[in-house]
């Protein structure tokens, strides 16, 4: 008989008796050896149940020479006469035999895995496909459980947990699983089918899959997760080492069990690239990270700069602008790890194994930033086309987001060190106040606002103090800034009070928002609160607009807001400003500043200024550590925006350090005021200043009573300087001017001019006031 006629003759006891040359050439037993002997003595096992009672299935059976065979069997019960079954005609074929049926040339020939399963979960069926992934041929495999055919692991584990509960539920079941299988060297995603296999009664007989290779979709939905997380985790924060950071932990360990960022010098600095590469690659290490804890396979420290000569991947990817692949065994890539391991040997160990890897070019706006390198030493696949496109997409983003970050720190920068040039570095020696201050640049997104803070020195031993901030951030802010600072100290030089220098400055904003093109859309406006402190008359004059209202806090320890009209911001326009004044106490404590102190998001204005007030109270050693204990107490760990805090403590010039006389309108009345002035410099001890204090005396009384008006008053100040006032009732300003030969008069301002080191004039409610300041030598 030829093979696929291997049949035997069973009879009801399991006897058999009839073998055919077939079934010798199959089992190797001749049939005077088989008849008459049961049919338990040829199998290696017993016929599982599910066989029995369909009839058909696979059997192992033991070989005349010894080995184990799987053979298909199918048996046709034999009717006796009484109709019962007498026995069994049980043929037989091979594993390996061709199928002769369509569906059995169908499951044979299928592109999928499928499998068929007794209920223990031992194998009766393979196709070829299945197969190929086992790795092993179906003679092999037949009659095995499944769990002695694979690796012990845990997808292993989980998938004979999913073969059971088919077999003990009887419900079909899917399962994704992530493995390598025996015959394969790369990691693969199957997405596997089971059900249940029943008889014609329905009884549950076994279990059957379909196992489909999802690696390809498995692959495209992890570069797409991959890069989602990218677009959420790369970029958070305005700052490049902190981006470059970020992009290696979105691609260790899920890409990379090792990679690095290296940047070029410039893109830390300020200045832009070079115009030429040089030959050898100069990179500044600035970010790495890898599965093994303190990342031991890096061969350069953070911060350090790594030389890469130009046959190496890092320098062919900046050279060639794209992704670089270097594959263990070929000479660039075992050149680049010996080079590692040469110059690090503590981390050879480490880069044992390392296989695969790749450097992808930083590129935003058309510039090179940097690379990035990606190692593979644990994961067995290597890097590919799809990783390498892959890899551009992540250095893109993270490129772009590097260079926004360059750009603004740059821009920063730029504005910070305009603002610095702007804000006063020390302030002018003057005995009105004690001043201390402090400014802190916004470290938000945004960038650098426009806050500012000034101490002017005015005419009679006054002096201004200025907080302001600008709308907006960045340098055009910091431009508006600058151009209010002028516009301050021009508008205080005049002696404007501070309702009316708002006034000015107001019209000021307004001028400088319609002379903004229209394209830009930019809205220029800003805040400010100007108050100027006498100490002779120990009053202080604050008007405000849009600001917060100053602080203050009086000797005996009692703090409160200054009740001021904040008024409208500046370039509001058409509104009015009103001045407050406030007699102080010497010792008495001004506090003035930003909004940035007291408000901000997520922020209670009330308790910011709340807690703002109580610290002012606190004692402290000086007023420079109470602005620290200030923004300590009253600001949060990141604030949003610019903050500018004044401190001022005033002090007042007693009763010896000022003179007074009111003089009658009479030319007479000149000599005996400067007598007067004379004979109070000897009480002062300023006697060397006596002869040009009488020319300046006699000048201003003497062109006060000849063009002023009533009433004229003459005052001298001793403080730093000497100053010297003479008051009258007119309103008309002098001006210097240049006297002809012919000239009777003339000359007396331009005397005054020349022997003082500087003068003015100011306008006051009862008409004007003409000083001058002398040096005091030796010095106050």
């Amino acid at each position: 008989m030829e093979e696929s006629s291997a049949a035997a003759i069973i009879d009801a006891r399991g006897i058999v008796t009839g073998w055919s040359d077939g079934a010798r050439q199959l089992t190797g037993h001749p049939a005077a050896e088989v008849v008459g002997r049961s049919v338990r003595d040829l199998l290696a096992e017993d016929v599982p149940l599910e066989t029995v009672s369909t009839r058909s299935g696979t059997v192992l059976v033991r070989h005349r020479d010894g080995h184990l065979l799987g053979v298909r069997v199918r048996a046709c019960a034999v009717a006796g006469g009484d109709g019962r079954p007498d026995g069994y005609v049980v043929t037989a074929a091979p594993p390996g035999r061709a199928e002769t049926s369509l569906a059995g040339r169908a499951f044979q020939q299928a592109s999928v895995a499928m499998s068929v399963f007794d209920t223990g979960q031992r194998y009766l069926r393979l196709n070829d496909t299945a197969c190929r992934v086992m790795g092993a041929p179906e003679e092999a495999l037949l009659g095995r459980h499944f769990p002695e055919t694979v690796e012990e692991a845990e997808h292993s584990r989980g998938f004979d947990r999913h073969l059971r509960r088919v077999a003990e539920t009887g419900r079909p079941l899917r399962h994704e699983s992530r493995t390598g299988a025996p015959a394969r060297n790369r990691q693969h995603a199957w997405v596997t089918e089971m059900w249940p296999v029943r008889d014609a009664d329905g009884s549950l007989v076994g279990t059957a899959l379909a196992a489909f290779d999802s690696t390809e979709h498995y692959r495209a939905r992890q570069r797409l997760a991959l890069l989602n997380e990218a677009a959420a985790a790369i970029g958070t924060t305005l700052d490049v080492v902190r981006t470059a950071e970020e992009l290696v932990g979105v691609v260790v360990p899920r890409f990379a069990d090792f990679a690095s960022v290296d940047l070029f010098d410039w893109v830390l600095g300020a200045e832009e690239a070079p115009a030429a590469p040089a030959e050898d690659v100069a990179l500044r290490r600035v970010a790495h990270g890898s599965v093994g804890e303190g990342t031991p396979e890096a061969a350069v420290h953070l911060g350090d700069v790594d030389l890469h000569p130009p046959f190496s991947p890092i320098a062919r990817a900046l050279r060639e602008s794209q992704a670089v692949v270097g594959q263990a065994g070929e000479p660039a890539f075992m050149r680049w790890v010996a080079e590692r391991d040469s110059r690090s040997p503590r981390g050879r160990p480490y880069r044992k194994g390392a296989h695969s890897m790749m450097a992808v070019p930083l590129r935003a706006r058309g510039a090179t930033l940097g690379v990035a390198v990606a190692v593979r030493v644990a994961q067995p696949d290597a890097y590919g086309d799809d990783d390498a496109v892959l890899a551009e997409e992540l250095a893109g983003r993270a490129a772009v987001c590097v260079d926004n970050a360059r750009r603004f720190a740059r821009e920063r920068g730029t504005a910070l060190a305009l603002q610095h040039s702007l804000l006063p570095r020390g302030m002018p020696g003057q005995a009105a106040v004690e001043v201390a201050h402090r400014y802190l640049p916004s470290g938000a997104p945004a960038g650098i606002g426009g806050d500012w803070f000034d101490v002017i020195p005015l005419s009679g031993s006054r002096v201004a103090l200025v907080v302001g901030g600008v709308v907006g951030h960045g340098i055009p802010s910091s431009a508006t800034m600058g151009r209010l600072v002028t516009a301050v100290r021009t508008l205080a030089d005049v002696d404007l009070p501070p309702d009316e220098l708002l006034t000015h400055l107001d019209d000021l904003v307004t001028h400088l928002a319609s002379d903004d093109l229209a394209e830009q859309v930019s809205e220029v406006g800003a805040t400010c609160v100007y108050a100027v402190y006498d100490p002779v008359a120990r009053r202080l004059d604050v008007a405000a607009a849009g600001h917060p209202a100053p602080a203050l806090v009086l000797p005996d320890g009692s703090v409160r807001l200054i009740p001021v009209n904040a008024g409208p911001p500046l370039g509001v326009g058409g509104l009015p400003f009103e001045a407050t004044e406030l007699h102080l106490p010497e010792g008495s404590l001004v506090a003035l500043y930003t909004d940035g102190l007291v408000e901000g998001r997520d922020r209670d204005v009330g308790h910011a200024t709340g807690e703002l007030c109580r610290t002012l109270t606190v004692p402290a050693d000086s007023l420079d550590a109470l602005c620290d204990s200030v923004l300590k107490a009253v600001l949060p760990e990141e604030p949003s925006d610019d903050v500018a805090l004044l401190l001022a403590r005033t002090r007042a010039l007693g009763a010896d350090q000022v003179a007074t006389w009111d003089i009658a309108s009479d030319p007479a009345q000149v000599a005996v005021v400067r007598q007067a002035a004379t004979d109070r410099l000897s009480a002062w001890g300023l006697d060397e200043s006596a002869f040009v204090t009488e020319l300046v005396v006699s000048e201003l009384v003497t062109n006060a009573i000849r063009y002023g008006a009533p009433p004229v008053q003459l005052r001298l100040i001793r403080d730093r300087t000497l100053i010297c006032e003479v008051s009258d009732g007119s309103s008309t300003s002098p001006h210097l001017r240049r006297a002809h030969q012919d000239d009777e008069g003339g000359r007396g301002l331009l005397l005054v001019a020349q022997l003082t080191r500087r003068w003015g004039s100011r306008q006051t409610s009862r008409g004007k006031t003409i000083w001058c300041e002398q040096s005091l030598t030796p010095p106050w």
